[in-house]
């Protein structure tokens, strides 16, 4: 262990930028840190950090050994609490957010056997489809469907969905079926947000947009599936919001040859180099509950 410590004592010079801002951080002197440095590097034979009267800056080697050290030493670290969490139960309270269909269809299942498992943790899950601060919301994981920009938010993707362009049997038996993209225009196409009309598709691997037309915009999944069964016109979105209803042959997908890449689908959560096990144990479940609609082709497994 004690060299795990050691190893410790690297990361936090690079990350501080400062032998003296590193030893604050760990409780040790400043003598104690730079022997243990210089025992590192005499023991790899190679400089690491380049000192300076005020910083401490990492070499060209010093940050490839940064880079391979520190997801180690965090596997390392999460493997301890996960024994620890095979005898410690979780208990506090766990708040998630989610949009509003995911909650519904993955998340309230996955929370059943979560708390049958640890009742001793309350959860509060707030629902919303618009975008959700992780952090001013002091939410402990978020569920996002879209890619991530850059952020300090650490994530863990859960599986990737389908974005299919769908419409009522009724619909397409009175107004036809469109076999082009061209053919839309033709059609009632419902849209998320008025003046939002461009859907992307995608044609030999190229994305291509289509501008689409429509007398309707809805802003609510379950409103929009309403209006697609009594036959508005064609709309888009994850296949899952809509599977029973395809399988039940109320719906027919469009167009699946030009379908767009799928979207990823994320837990985010706070920016912490470990996540507590109220919050792990959670989406150990959540992950089970995915799989169980990977085969049917509703939501695509991620592993």
């Amino acid at each position: 262990m004690e060299a795990l410590q050691d190893l410790r004592l690297f990361l936090a010079i690079v990350e501080e930028g400062s032998q003296t801002a590193a030893a604050k951080r760990l409780g040790r002197s400043l003598q104690a840190v730079n022997r243990v440095l210089c025992n590192l590097e005499r023991e790899l034979g190679v400089e690491l950090i380049r000192r300076t009267t005020r910083q401490s800056v990492a070499t060209e080697a010093g940050v490839a050994f940064y880079r391979k050290v520190k997801p180690a030493l965090d596997e390392i670290a999460e493997a301890k609490l996960e024994a620890m969490d095979q005898r410690a139960e979780p208990r506090g309270m766990l708040r998630m957010s989610s949009p509003s269909m995911f909650a519904t269809v993955f998340v309230v299942p996955a929370l059943l056997a979560y708390q049958l498992k640890f009742p001793n943790v309350d959860v509060h899950l707030s629902v919303s489809d618009g975008p959700m601060d992780v952090i001013a919301g002091g939410f402990d994981i978020s569920i996002r469907i879209r890619n991530l920009p850059d952020s300090t938010l650490t994530a863990s993707q859960l599986g990737q969905i389908r974005i299919v362009t769908y419409a009522a049997t009724s619909y397409l038996e009175r107004r036809g079926w469109p076999n082009a993209l061209e053919d839309l225009h033709s059609h009632n196409c419902l849209l998320r947000e008025p003046g939002d009309a461009t859907w992307i598709f995608h044609v030999d691997g190229k994305a291509v947009p289509v501008i689409v037309h429509g007398n309707l915009s809805i802003n609510d999944v379950q409103a929009m599936r309403a209006a697609v069964a009594n036959g508005l016109g064609i709309a888009r979105g994850p296949y899952w919001h809509i599977s029973n209803l395809v399988e039940g042959g109320q719906f027919e997908i469009l167009l699946e040859g030009f379908e767009p890449p799928p979207l990823p689908v994320y837990a985010v959560f706070p920016p912490s180099r470990l996540r507590p096990a109220k919050t792990r144990l959670f989406l150990n479940e959540l992950k089970i509950q995915l799989q169980k609609t990977a085969s049917k082709n509703v939501l695509n497994g991620h592993t």
